[in-house]
């Protein structure tokens, strides 16, 4: 009879990520916690829509059981891209065939809530902000919570996102900003309220860009469109001007200032928006991110490589959970799973952020996507 103890793991962030880690370590009979400072699953809202690859991110779902209930929930239809010169010229126009399931969109609330359900009950820690970990590489590591408490840990995984508190055990790296930034606009019950928006975007997303500015439109569930009005700028840009998000008409009229060459039917994208903008300043981790192998604390997601918004970002992030996952479970020692994992994905995620190096500013480049075709329609 096995009387060793079972390794106490503790995963930091209930983002996709770490709740992929979590599910399949629980699918392979390991036991898990799951540390998250929200206070609850609906604290905050969760982003905009995503498009989980089938080579990395449907994997990952695969491993966790849930690829089929995936398919059932995503829309294969969000594939669809419109790309748009200022002037609001259609130059290409991407319409997934039938039964296309190369890259099909799923909101993150829903991805989120489907891996959520998948967890046994108690599984995440709601209100559990973790400020360090301390203790000694050699282990056991213990996280030190926002309100004093502290529990040990065999091994704490990372996936608490660009500004990981777990990162800063293994790494000085923080997170530099790329000269990029964004203002996220949102749009609701589009097909009543903003249907000229709704047929500008199509059923997934629409892009356009001068080389200085752009605009991203995304069709998310639910009748909602999300808008990325993409400039360089400081980081500071706002506050430069004394303004906050909270001033929306003072933002708007800059924005319209800075797009004032644009098409009006674009400019759309700017001045209907439903409430106020969210400011999202594009930041990446230095090239490549690397750290010394340390067996009781590892990093997977945007808390190992952040990289410009470019549509890697969550698709690699459950992969690493996947590979992580499965590594634990196929070895006899935390330590050598953790140098098994780390061996396959660092390197993938250096020649992954060498290629997107800077990539920050292909979003305001106005070339084709690199998959348009002379078909394009």
């Amino acid at each position: 009879m096995n009387t060793t103890p079972a390794p106490r793991i503790a995963v930091v962030g209930a983002g996709p990520a770490g709740l992929t880690c979590a599910r399949i370590l629980q699918r392979h009979g390991i036991p898990v916690t799951v540390h998250d400072r929200d206070g609850g699953p609906d604290a905050r809202d969760q982003g905009g829509t995503l498009d989980l690859h089938r080579d990395n991110g449907q994997i990952a779902l695969r491993e966790a059981g849930l690829l089929e209930e995936f398919h059932r929930l995503s829309r294969p239809e969000g594939q669809e891209m419109r790309q748009l010169t200022p002037s609001g010229e259609l130059v290409f126009h991407h319409v997934p065939e039938e039964g296309e399931r190369t890259k099909p969109e799923i909101d993150r609330g829903v991805l989120r809530d489907l891996l959520l359900g998948s967890l046994r009950p108690g599984t995440v820690r709601w209100g559990s902000a973790v400020e360090a970990v301390e203790g000694p590489a050699g282990g056991p590591r213990r996280l030190r919570f926002a309100d004093g408490s502290a529990v040990e840990a065999d091994l704490v995984i990372g996936a608490d996102g660009a500004w990981s508190r777990v990162r800063r055990a293994v790494s000085p790296a923080t997170p530099q900003y790329t000269g990029v930034s964004f203002l996220e606009a949102w749009f609701h019950d589009v097909g009543n309220r903003h249907p000229e928006i709704a047929e500008l975007v199509g059923r997934g997303g629409a892009a356009a860009a001068d080389g200085e500015r752009g605009l991203f439109a995304q069709r998310n569930g639910g009748d909602h469109i999300r808008v990325y009005v993409i400039q360089r700028a400081p980081v500071d840009h706002l506050a430069a001007a004394g303004l906050t998000t909270g001033h929306t008409d003072a933002v708007r009229a800059r924005l319209l200032e800075s797009f004032q060459d644009w098409s009006p039917r674009l400019r759309r994208l700017i001045t209907d928006n439903d409430g106020r903008y969210v400011d999202r300043p594009i930041h990446a981790l230095p090239v490549p991110h690397t750290w010394e192998h340390d067996p009781g604390v590892t990093l997977l997601g945007d808390a190992a490589h952040l990289m410009p918004p470019l549509g890697v970002g969550v698709n690699l992030a459950m992969l690493d959970a996947c590979e992580l996952a499965l590594a634990i479970a196929g070895s006899d020692s935390l330590g050598a799973a953790v140098r098994a994992y780390e061996s396959t994905m660092l390197p993938r995620s250096t020649a992954m952020q060498q290629l997107l190096d800077g990539g920050a500013e292909e979003l305001l480049s106005p070339d084709l996507p690199d998959f348009a075709t002379e078909d394009a329609r």
